[in-house]
């Protein structure tokens, strides 16, 4: 059944990106917003519009009963959550399969499944994927810890089995504090997840994270080629790019040929992103874990494809199969994008909510702004500071850093204080530049940093 009607359960750019792919296929755009987004611009642009409750998230983006009532009665085929809120919610989604709402992304059994890091570890097993060494499930006790921990060495890792987002994870260096770090991680993930389950995994230092952009319709599954998003402060991208300036063709091959494997085995349906760690001193990857969902930095793989992905998504979620092969996927060029927040930088990042007073965009081939701000909207503080995205395209990845470092330069933004001289800087340096860097190249470029660029 092609759809007719689609609920977006978000705010903000990829509510307006969703608006947008809704409006070229025919299909009735519906946004469930809070308050604090009543004058937004997504909410102008939807074809009809429903508060769903006051700004705090948990009492409207959050808000499962409020979602799906508000589905059934605007007559919505299906629910798209963009990604963030209940993207990744198996109770959210098992919900929907019972109310009879369609859910754009995969279902509630594979999200509960892939969202448990041990069960998820486990499938890429099953499924021949490489995992980093370690437990092969939760830790029972501190006894199994230190079994672990002599089998694999220090330092090693502790991960929340329910974390994400850079959430959930706890570094240990030396056995005398494993007990203690155990104990404490286990408390952290009970209170923030729900589930006090950890495992232990190697701790790899000199390492980019790479992840490969998946598609499929039940029965064929595609890649669209990897993403390198190694630019990273405290486990938050700020910089992804693609492809990875680093990996080589064999690299290459293997990475997506791991991410098809894991989908088939796990029956994946819609659009999601299999990530790994890439050892830089040996060359290994491993599979760390799967976003059941469509990703902020989806972009930089359209842009170096020339394939909608939210199309797709809305596509497959309404019955359709896929209508291109593995051979039509070619990679032109690359691209690179800069995750635009409401931040100070000189502050160390702290949010800077308020109201644009000035905005110009950039322009020119090759450029492209996802974002929901215009001159007079407001920046709320209750949600995540992202307030666009910039995407440039080039030839190679010196005409894409070039154009890119042009765009952010011509970009103006009035009223809030944002990253974008920030990434100015960072595309500027010599590091970046070389494309020879690990995940803590900004921690590294924080400490030498002057304290003041403005």
């Amino acid at each position: 059944m092609t759809l007719s009607s689609v609920l977006i359960a978000n705010r903000g750019e990829i509510a307006l990106r969703v608006i947008r792919a809704c409006k070229e296929l025919g299909i009735r755009s519906i946004i469930a917003h809070s308050e604090a987004d009543r004058d937004s611009l997504p909410v102008r642009l939807a074809d009809q519009s429903l508060c769903i409750g006051p700004a705090p998230a948990k009492l409207s983006y959050r808000h499962a009963d409020a979602l799906i009532a508000a589905a059934q009665g605007s007559g919505a085929d299906a629910i798209h959550p963009g990604y963030g809120f209940l993207s990744e919610n198996a109770d959210f989604v098992a919900l929907c399969e019972t109310e009879g709402v369609g859910f754009v992304g995969p279902s509630a059994e594979v999200i509960r499944r892939m969202g448990d890091k041990i069960e998820a570890k486990k499938i890429a097993r099953r499924a021949g994927v490489p995992t980093v060494p370690g437990s092969d499930g939760a830790i029972a006790d501190h006894d199994e810890a230190f079994r672990v921990a002599e089998e694999v060495g220090f330092p090693l890792l502790i991960k929340a089995a329910a974390g994400g987002g850079g959430r959930g994870l706890r570094v240990v260096k030396a056995a005398e504090t494993l007990a203690g770090d155990l104990a404490e991680i286990m408390a952290e993930a009970e209170v923030a997840f729900g589930d006090p389950s950890v495992y232990i995994e190697r701790y790899l230092t000199d390492i980019r994270h790479i992840e490969i952009q998946v598609v499929s319709d039940g029965t064929t599954t595609l890649h669209l080629g990897e993403r390198d998003c190694t630019v990273q402060r405290r486990n938050q991208k700020l910089v992804e790019e693609a492809p990875s300036p680093v990996i080589d063709h064999e690299t290459r091959e293997g990475l997506a040929k791991a991410a098809v494997a894991l989908c088939e085995e796990v029956g994946y349906t819609n659009a999601g992103t299999v990530e790994f760690v890439f050892d830089n001193a040996t060359g290994e990857y491993y599979f760390i874990e799967m976003n059941t969902r469509i990703q902020v930095e989806h972009p930089v793989s359209e842009m170096v494809t020339g394939i909608d992905l939210i199309k797709l998504q809305l596509n497959i979620a309404g019955g359709e199969k896929l209508r291109i092969t593995q051979n039509d996927v070619r990679i032109r060029g690359h691209a690179i994008e800069c995750r635009i927040n409401a931040e100070d930088a000189e502050r160390n990042f702290a949010p800077n909510p308020g109201t644009i007073q000035g905005f110009r965009a950039p322009g020119g081939f090759g450029v492209r702004l996802d974002t929901h701000i215009e001159s007079g909207s407001s920046i709320p503080p209750f949600y995540d500071s992202m307030i666009g995205k910039l995407i440039c395209w080039g030839q190679d990845r010196e005409e894409a850093i070039e154009r890119t470092l042009r765009a952010l330069s011509e970009f103006t933004i009035e009223g809030v204080v944002t990253t974008a001289a920030f990434h100015r800087e960072v595309l500027n340096t010599e590091t970046f530049r070389s494309g020879k860097f690990n995940t803590g190249f900004i921690a590294d470029y924080m400490e030498d940093r002057p304290h003041d660029h403005r």
